[in-house]
């Protein structure tokens, strides 16, 4: 595990898996770059000939989780996953993310990344226009009332499961706070060939298409799961490879 020097200092990890391309991969909400390695996904694209990059965002993982709102300026996600990028020197590389990482990832090419090839996996246009739709509405109530919840209720399940983790509940509403939506002039001015992928069964799966048509180079793949379940595919992983290795 290595980390760079993000907005304000902030520590960001990351670590790296194989040699080749760089393909900085990034994570969705809550989670970490682990999620990328539950079922051996980065390894199998690593063995395709890239150098995976896995940062965690700050507020997560082993990145630094600061409490104060003031490091948490709008796009600090993006302008983190930047400084990552300008750090480790990368000029020529791929980018992708899920969820939260495909928020990211667009949010960087809106301020100006380049990557030859991007992948936009785990969102519609809505969740990339808007706010992220039901997951944030859930951690939003969490954040305003943790701790008062019926038992077995969705949002204690998920309190519950959050403090299992050891999320920090406060630096978390911080990253929450810092998100920006994606105008559609600014989806429409991504030059990038991008993939949208989602789960069959996810619930951004009905945007995706949209979300597809409105990038000027993008592409739509659809494979099997809900939006948990997804990442862990087999087939998400070979559309990965598949798309990136595209002349």
């Amino acid at each position: 595990m290595a980390a760079v020097s993000g907005f304000g200092g902030v520590e960001i990890a990351y670590q790296e898996i194989g040699v080749g391309r760089p393909l900085v991969l990034m994570h969705g909400m809550t989670v970490s770059a682990a999620m990328w390695r539950r079922r051996k996904q980065a390894e199998t694209i690593a063995a395709s000939g890239y150098r995976v990059i896995l940062p965690d965002f700050r507020g997560h993982g082993r990145s630094a989780k600061p409490r104060d709102p003031a490091v948490y300026r709008p796009d600090v996600l993006a302008y983190d996953s930047l400084a990552l990028i300008e750090q480790l020197g990368l000029a020529d590389y791929d980018l992708g993310g899920y969820s939260l990482g495909a928020r990211v990832a667009v949010r960087m090419m809106v301020h100006g990344a380049t990557p030859r090839r991007a992948v936009l996996a785990g969102h519609g246009m809505r969740g990339i226009t808007g706010d992220g739709g039901s997951t944030t509405a859930l951690l939003r109530r969490i954040f305003a009332a943790a701790g008062t919840f019926e038992p077995d209720s969705a949002e204690e399940r998920m309190e519950r499961w959050l403090r299992s983790t050891g999320v920090d509940l406060v630096a978390l509403e911080n990253v929450l706070d810092s998100i920006v939506a994606t105008t559609r002039d600014e989806v429409a001015g991504i030059d990038v060939p991008a993939l949208v992928l989602v789960g069959a069964e996810d619930e951004r799966a009905a945007t995706a298409g949209e979300l597809a048509t409105a990038l000027p180079h993008g592409t739509l793949s659809m494979v099997p799961g809900n939006h948990v379940t997804a990442p862990m595919a087999p087939e998400l992983v070979a559309a990965i490879i598949e798309f990136l290795g595209r002349a």
